[in-house]
């Protein structure tokens, strides 16, 4: 079967297929560096794949996956979820705060803001602080 993605989500979320296709051609490609420095860092942090979403706790009955504490509700937690059987399952969420321990990297806020398109400009900003970077 089949599967198709944009570019940069195959980048963010399927990095081996990514990196073959890029190693496999000579075409010109638009955004060739980002894909490629994308997918490196999914191979490199292993668990970064994972990445889906950041959002605020809409309740406190979450429990974050690398802590095993609860995200009290309004605070940031990031979505996971595994690529199993050819199709993407929900696997539960992190604290922010926990992000870096669990994923190896705090190099995230790219992912963060391409599948959290509702994110704003102050959100992202506070989300980088916590994270220990600036907004990419």
């Amino acid at each position: 079967m089949t599967h198709w993605y944009h570019p940069l989500c195959g980048a963010f979320k399927r990095p081996e297929p990514i990196l073959e296709f890029l190693a496999a051609t000579t075409d010109a490609i638009d955004g060739r560096d980002t894909l490629q420095r994308h997918a490196d860092a999914g191979i490199a942090h292993r668990r970064l794949p994972r990445v889906d979403a950041i959002s605020r706790a809409p309740s406190g009955r979450a429990t974050c996956r690398h802590c095993r504490v609860a995200i009290d509700k309004g605070l940031w937690r990031v979505a996971l979820v595994y690529y199993e059987d050819g199709r993407f399952a929900p696997s539960g969420y992190i604290h922010l705060t926990c992000a870096k321990d669990y994923l190896e990297t705090a190099d995230l806020l790219d992912r963060l803001r391409h599948f959290s398109p509702d994110l704003g400009d102050a959100d992202a900003a506070e989300i980088g602080a916590v994270l220990g970077n600036r907004e990419s």
